[in-house]
């Protein structure tokens, strides 16, 4: 086997000129992928041990090699390594340091396989690991909220429509609707485990290999379910990225959503919230200004999100099978939404941590706007013998006659009421109280405080 030099790229000996420094530049991705070694290594040592038991390399070889290969690990753990741009990725420098220790069987390591397949099967290694982390940090999202929540039961506030005051609600219920949310996020990611759980090594640049290589084995090692069923395919796919980049998105418009009522309802004109002193920031010039600019920070977070979703997608809609260099960004895209997303969560927790709503203007906010109406039209029904309709007709008359004098519903008094519908009673008083309109919504999903009490006790199970 002739010397492969570490002044020299691997291809050196079919390429006889050296690579100008422009395509250098921009042919090196070591700052990015560098944080793929621990997956890299990890797939070598297993590619080399299946190498052995196929007899493909001997003993010694493969010992020297996981020797090798640990050496490395433990000298970038301890950035005892220089990593060169002039090796492009992490996989040449790995490589190109393994002869540097063990000499020319290092060779023997690249056997059966490409970068191809082995960039992409460090790639799915690094997103399954990524996702789990993710997963645990919205775990810690729903924690948090639920915490709030569980202080909250009894806390009624106004539920908008068209940021218009529509039915009487807990707040403890609107946090419920963003755990729905997040756990959706959950199995999103979840899902894409699931789909991304085949193993790529093995298919080397695009056909296959003709040595005897055992892809069920190194399946097995690495974690993977099964391998994969087509070379090319597994080669050129990157719909495992794009899976990951949506669920990233959907999550990142869930925590913009959140962060956007937020922003609204901690506003003068709303004053629903209190935040605390460690989650604002103030003014250069307004000494009164206490800002929400952590809300707003997750909020323009998530335009990075879909930018980097509409990346990808814009690389692969044009390209023919199989490999291509515009592949090489999916790192860089990925790497980049998940530090975002990984912040995001991480800031949301904190922020739901030291914040508390502001009970006194949420229920006065709540005792506007004729919120009970609904309630009403639900008692004519059940009590009247009306048809939903008729009794619609019927509240929108009452609706108007209090704007007319300038008064709640439950400021009506019970003559007022009886000009409009004779047969009412005192008893129809009681479905303006804003406490029994909230205890009314019993159906499954609705906001009664049982029903909240029951949710809260079931998402703590689920995520326990």
């Amino acid at each position: 086997m002739s010397k492969n030099k570490n002044n020299q790229a691997i291809w050196g000996a079919r390429i006889k000129k050296a690579t100008s420094a422009t395509f250098q530049k921009i042919g090196s991705s070591i700052e990015i992928d560098k944080r793929l070694y621990k997956e890299d290594i990890k797939v070598s040592k297993v590619h080399v041990e299946m190498l052995f038991k196929q007899k493909i390399i001997s003993f010694k070889i493969k010992n020297k090699i996981i020797y090798g290969l640990e050496k490395i690990e433990r000298e970038i753990k301890n950035n005892k390594i220089y990593l060169s741009k002039s090796y492009e990725d992490i996989h040449m420098n790995i490589e190109k340091r393994l002869f540097q220790i063990i000499g020319d069987e290092a060779g023997y390591i690249h056997t059966a396989r490409s970068r191809n397949d082995q960039v992409i099967t460090d790639f799915k290694i690094w997103i399954k690991s990524s996702t789990k982390e993710i997963s645990l940090k919205i775990d810690k999202v729903i924690t948090s909220t639920l915490k709030l929540a569980e202080k909250n039961i009894y806390t009624i506030m106004p539920g908008f429509t068209h940021l218009k005051n529509a039915q009487a609600i807990s707040f403890a219920h609107y946090l419920l609707a963003y755990i729905e949310m997040f756990n959706r996020d959950k199995k999103r990611f979840a899902n894409n485990l699931v789909s991304l759980d085949e193993n790529p090594l093995g298919v080397a640049a695009l056909g296959g290999t003709a040595f005897n290589i055992d892809r069920n084995y190194t399946t097995k090692k690495l974690g993977f379910k099964k391998p994969t069923n087509n070379s090319i395919d597994t080669v050129s796919d990157r719909d495992f990225v794009l899976d990951y980049l949506y669920a990233i998105s959907v999550c990142s418009m869930h925590i913009s959503r959140i962060a956007e009522e937020l922003i609204i309802w901690n506003s003068d004109a709303y004053n629903l919230i209190n935040l605390s002193d460690k989650i604002v920031t103030g003014s250069s010039i307004m000494p009164q200004k206490k800002n929400p600019d952590v809300l707003e920070y997750l909020r323009g977070k998530s335009g990075i999100a879909y930018g980097n979703l509409f990346s990808m997608l814009t690389i692969l809609k044009g390209l023919p099978l199989s490999y291509f260099k515009d592949l090489q960004d999916d790192k860089e895209i990925v790497f980049k939404a998940n530090d975002t997303i990984m912040d995001c969560l991480i800031i949301l927790d904190e922020f739901i941590k030291n914040f508390y709503p502001n009970k006194k203007q949420m229920l006065d906010l709540a005792n506007t706007g004729h919120i009970t109406a609904t309630d009403l039209a639900d008692y004519l029904v059940k009590n009247h013998s009306m048809s939903f309709r008729k009794a619609y007709e019927k509240t929108s008359v009452i609706v108007n006659l209090a704007e007319k004098k300038n008064k709640n519903l439950s400021q009506l008094s019970l003559e007022e009421l009886k000009i409009i519908e004779p047969k009412l009673t005192n008893e129809v008083l009681t479905v303006f109280d804003l406490k029994n309109s909230v205890k009314s919504k019993k159906s499954y999903g609705g906001t009664s405080f049982e029903n909240i009490k029951r949710m809260i006790m079931k998402y703590k199970k689920q995520n326990d």
